[in-house]
This record gives C-alpha cells, structure tokens and sequence, in this order.
C-alpha cells in the first residue's frame, strides 16, 4: 500500500446535507423545516431546559447549601500503601504518582492513618491527619509539610 492509495473506511465520512438548494433535492424552499411555527423562523426554537411554560425543574426543587470555588480537592493515601518502599526512602507526591500508586495528584496529596507502616520513611506530602503524623514517627519516620 502506498500513500496515495489510501482510503477512508466505508461509511466513515458523509456528505454534509446542503439544504434549501432546490425542488430535486428534497430540501428546498423550506429546507426541511416545515411551515410557519417557531422553529421555522431563524433564531427560533426554545432555550435549554424550557418545558413549554411549565414551571421548569431548576425552579421546582429547593436551593440547598454552598458550592465553594475556591475549594481544594487532595488526592489522598493510607499509610499500608507506604510499605512497598524501601526503609529510608524519601516519598514525594511525584514519585507516587511516577509508580502509579496515584493518578491524579489534583491540588495536592494528603496521607491518611490507615493502616500500619513497617518501614521508617521520610514522607513529604501536602496534608497529613494527626494519626498519620503520629504512626511514622512511631515508624522512626519524618514528615514534611510541602
């Protein structure tokens, strides 16, 4: 096969209909939108979420509580996740996320207590939870706020 032979996939590409091009065509004069009404006018057609004058859900249901914009969201990790590493190892949040132990980072990482920690590691994370703090240093580990 050479460049010049290659071809498009049965069916994979379809001509875009060119409406209001004539009586043969199927879709002249009105350009297959009927007669009159509102959607046949141009701009017409109701907006997103319009149940025809009745009272829409939007407005049905109650409004409840605060979503905040400026919240942060943490990736989080227990601490039996820890033990795959080597004693006296330095994790970071970047070598966590190069081994595939979390996908996505988001605005930061927080370690959890859950679990027990069998090795003395150096961890540096965003946030830890007082349990965490308190089971590495049983661990004869350190923690470090980033």
């Amino acid at each position: 096969m050479k460049l010049h032979e290659l071809k498009p996939a049965p069916g994979s590409r379809k001509k875009k209909n060119r409406v209001g091009r004539g009586i043969g065509s199927g879709n002249g004069k009105t350009a297959g939108r009927g007669h009159k009404g509102q959607n046949a006018r141009s701009g017409g057609g109701v907006r997103p979420g319009f149940e025809g004058g009745q009272t829409p859900i939007f407005r049905r249901l109650p409004k409840r509580g605060f979503t905040n914009p400026n919240r942060k969201e943490y990736a989080i990790i227990n601490l039996d996740v820890l033990n795959r590493f080597e004693d006296g190892a330095v994790v970071t949040p970047e070598l966590l996320k190069e081994q595939g132990v979390v996908k996505n980072l988001k605005d930061g990482l927080k370690v959890l207590g859950n679990g027990e920690l069998n090795k003395k590691l150096t961890v540096k994370a965003h946030k830890f939870s007082a349990s965490a703090v308190e089971k590495i240093g049983a661990a004869g580990g350190a923690t470090e706020v980033i």
